[in-house]
């Protein structure tokens, strides 16, 4: 199991920019996959990026390609979010993910994460 404990969120104005961490402790060496989702009110949780531990590949909601950057400090078992444009759409609780299970193509739904972090807010106003 791994414990994950995100930080770096607040309020923004539209067009500003937020860095979101997510500190991974544990088994972090059995995860396969992190990912980074959120969920606002009244809404499920959508994707928003993955990066594998090694090699690093990343995938991005369309909503968000071009803004968002993911990257992972393997030495540190840190995972980051980079938002930059950001827009009020993105206002939402963000929540960093592990994945330990493999044989998927596509890591894009919750349902493929094992742990999850308590999440942080996001609130971008207009």
């Amino acid at each position: 199991q791994v414990q994950l404990v995100e930080s770096g969120g607040g309020l923004v104005q539209a067009g500003g920019s937020l860095r979101l961490s997510c500190a991974a402790s544990g088994r972090t060496f059995s995860s396969y996959v992190m990912g980074w989702f959120r969920q606002a009110p009244g809404k499920e949780r959508e994707f928003v990026a993955a990066i594998r531990w090694g090699g690093g590949t990343t995938t991005y909601a369309d909503s968000v390609k071009g803004r968002f950057t993911i990257s992972r400090d393997s030495a540190e078992n840190m995972v980051y979010l980079q938002m930059n444009s950001l827009k009020p759409e993105d206002t939402a609780v963000y929540y960093c993910a592990a994945a330990y299970r493999r044989g998927y193509t596509t890591f894009n739904t919750p349902n493929k994460y094992d742990d999850w972090g308590q999440g942080t807010q996001v609130t971008v106003s207009s």
